[in-house]
């Protein structure tokens, strides 16, 4: 849960169980960052570190793989458009949506293809919000030059997971039980682009600069400049099973970054290996850790305990090999780093202890330190953020800062 203080910017978009801003503060105080610093966030989300750093006038530096979530990143921090116009005009694109025949029509309902439509939770929306979305869209479709377009966008992500779709999340996503058989689009989306409008209003001036890619941060060789980050603080997947991109499904689907079988596997090609939804036979990150026998003896662990259990559907077989691939993507993302960081620059990474492989616990704070440690970096702490209660177990999980230095 945000704080009331801190919605500003990042209400607009957010991840479910992201961290909260609060705990990027502490770190950005605790690292000395100035207004001349560069801070990276590596695995940025929805942006809530570099939107901090951007409040403060520190310049940032974001790569994100999820297409959805780099969108929010970029309109959470690109505050250099008219706030007045951006609600003006969208006025205007509401008004001529909704007075269109199409849009008030209950019975020729648009849809998405079937191969498309194969992609989304089943019933994650109902036909006719889903047919209101499409005309909205093809509405905004129209505005693609306009300078609010991807804040428009952003807003209708927002407005159609949050107000129109049958979605819960809590944390995993699911799908509810009573449906919503419609919904007023258009007012939704006005809200959230209304919300955006007011932040903007109060944005403060800063001459900081944010830049964010889309892209793998298991390689950042072509993004940064060499010696050039300060700092970093992130918080990358856990690796718990949960596919990072059911829970954006809809608003991926919708907003066109994926029709078909083959994007999606494109896009989780592109994901740290967090889950056995992303595995594939080309994967080869668990080179890395060859030489960490705690983390191949923990996946040899995990393999047994599959056996002990005759555990043996595909997925279930594939658990130790995340295990090891997880790591393993780490330990390349930690060494494709270290030519881009300052010496004496400091990391913070937020990480999470799992017990989802089969109940075998994973200490993953403990992991990546050892894993940093190997590859030269300095482990200054590892810090408690807060604990949290396995919905299977009802073990409580440590969620951790692993705080690294890079020597040079």
């Amino acid at each position: 849960m945000v704080a009331a203080e801190d919605r500003a910017f990042h209400a607009w978009y957010r991840f479910v169980l992201s961290f909260p801003p609060h705990l990027v503060n502490e770190y950005l105080e605790k690292f000395g960052l100035e207004s001349q610093s560069i801070l990276l966030d590596p695995f940025c989300g929805t942006g809530t570190t570099i939107v901090e750093a951007k409040l403060r006038g520190i310049s940032g530096v974001g790569i994100e793989a999820n297409p959805v979530a780099h969108l929010a990143s970029v309109v959470k921090t690109t505050w250099d458009i008219d706030p007045h116009q951006l609600m003006v005009q969208a006025q205007q694109v509401a008004m001529m949506t909704a007075e269109t025949p199409v849009y008030q029509s209950e019975t020729a309902l648009r849809t998405l293809p079937a191969e498309t439509l194969k992609l989304l939770l089943n019933n994650s929306i109902s036909p006719r919000p889903l047919h209101r979305a499409l005309v909205l869209l093809g509405s905004l479709e129209q505005q693609v030059e306009s300078p609010y377009f991807d804040h428009w966008r952003v807003a209708f992500a927002k407005a159609i997971v949050k107000h129109c779709s049958n979605l819960h999340f809590g944390p995993e996503v699911g799908v509810k039980r009573k449906k919503r058989e419609d919904a007023p689009v258009i007012k939704h989306w006005l809200a959230e682009v209304a919300a955006i409008s007011e932040n903007l209003q109060m944005a403060p001036e800063s001459n900081a600069q944010t830049t964010v890619y889309h892209a793998d941060a298991r390689d950042v060789a072509q993004y940064l400049q060499p010696q050039s980050i300060d700092a970093v603080f992130t918080s990358p997947p856990y690796p718990n099973e949960k596919d990072y991109t059911r829970t954006t499904r809809l608003e991926t689907v919708l907003l066109g970054f994926i029709k078909d079988g083959e994007d999606l596997r494109n896009l989780k090609k592109g994901l740290l290996r967090s889950n056995s939804r992303n595995v594939y036979k080309e994967d080869q990150d668990d080179v890395w850790i060859q030489n960490h026998p705690s983390i191949l003896e923990l996946a040899d662990r995990i393999e047994a305990r599959r056996i002990e259990l005759g555990k043996t559907s595909g997925f279930e077989k594939k658990y130790p090999q995340v295990t090891r691939l997880y790591f393993g993507g780490m330990a390349r993302h930690l060494a494709s780093l270290r030519p881009y960081l300052k010496p004496g620059a400091r990391l913070g990474y937020v990480v999470g202890d799992q017990a989802s492989f089969l109940q075998i616990m994973i200490r993953t704070g403990q992991l990546l330190a050892e894993v940093a440690e190997g590859l030269g970096y300095q482990v200054e702490s590892i810090d408690l953020f807060r604990t949290r209660r396995s919905s299977r177990t009802e073990q409580h999980m440590r969620e951790e800062v692993v705080v690294l230095r890079w020597p040079g």
